[in-house]
């Protein structure tokens, strides 16, 4: 299993021999509702995915998630797997194999892969975007994505998840309005599911941020800080932290 964060909430996932594409911002930079006055992300570096693609997962519609201008220039016959919510944005954009997928329902990719959506961030009270579960049918190894730190009570009912990719420090608004969950929340997932890794997501490694949001946006806890809460409670999950573009290999022990 390889992993690659591509800054944000990006990765590129290898894994059964697949090349998976999660919440994918490659190029351009990153508004909201086109109010960059208000808050624009700008990444110094711009990737390019030369090696084919096998599949694009997004978990959310909102920008951050579901990148206009990175999903205008891949290839629309890559398939899709999206939140109910993104699903209607690439259609739009002319995908061709466009797969929705609410809450428990899953979608299986050359009998090698299965994603499986769980709940996710609320956006509202009404809408819940997607976690997800990817499996490697060959291996019997699974990786849990959810950006926002929402977790699922039914994550219990899922079995054995090896490695996690989560936000680990957490983002609010003053200290008063939480954007993202950090510490508290994924402390107690590793409590929880004792995964073997953990990956932290929604980081800001190589991408400058502007606009009045930026301003007020405040971070809540560290990585270090996060290591000492797993050692206090005697959990041996290993934390990565690769830098942007940086591959990582990930080898599962045996248990």
């Amino acid at each position: 299993m390889q992993l690659t964060w591509l800054d944000s909430n990006s990765w590129l996932i290898e894994i059964a021999r697949k090349r998976i594409l999660i919440d994918p911002w490659l190029v351009g930079s990153l508004v909201f509702g086109n109010l960059d006055w208000l808050f624009k992300g700008i990444k110094s570096i711009t990737y390019t995915i030369d090696q084919p693609i096998d599949l694009i997962i997004l978990s959310q519609g909102l920008e951050d998630h579901t990148h206009i201008p990175t999903l205008t220039e891949l290839d629309h016959n890559i398939p899709v797997v999206a939140s109910p919510n993104a699903a209607k944005i690439v259609k739009e954009l002319g995908y061709k194999q466009v797969t929705e997928l609410a809450h428990g329902q899953s979608y299986t990719l050359d009998n090698s892969i299965t994603i499986k959506a769980v709940p996710g961030s609320p956006l509202g009270p009404q809408l819940t975007e997607n976690g997800y579960i990817i499996t490697d049918l060959i291996e019997q190894q699974k990786i849990y994505y959810e950006p926002h730190g929402y977790h699922s009570s039914t994550l219990t009912e899922e079995g054995k998840i090896n490695v996690v990719i989560t936000p680990i420090v957490g983002l609010s608004i003053l200290h008063l309005v939480p954007i993202l969950k950090g510490e508290k929340t994924t402390l107690e997932l590793c409590q929880t599911l004792k995964p073997q890794v953990i990956l932290p997501t929604a980081g800001s490694g190589k991408v400058d941020y502007e606009g009045f949001l930026s301003s007020v946006i405040r971070e809540e806890g560290t990585i270090a800080g996060f290591r000492q809460m797993l050692a206090k409670y005697n959990l041996v999950t290993s934390v990565l932290t690769p830098q942007p573009g940086q591959t990582v290999q990930v080898t599962l022990a045996s248990v």
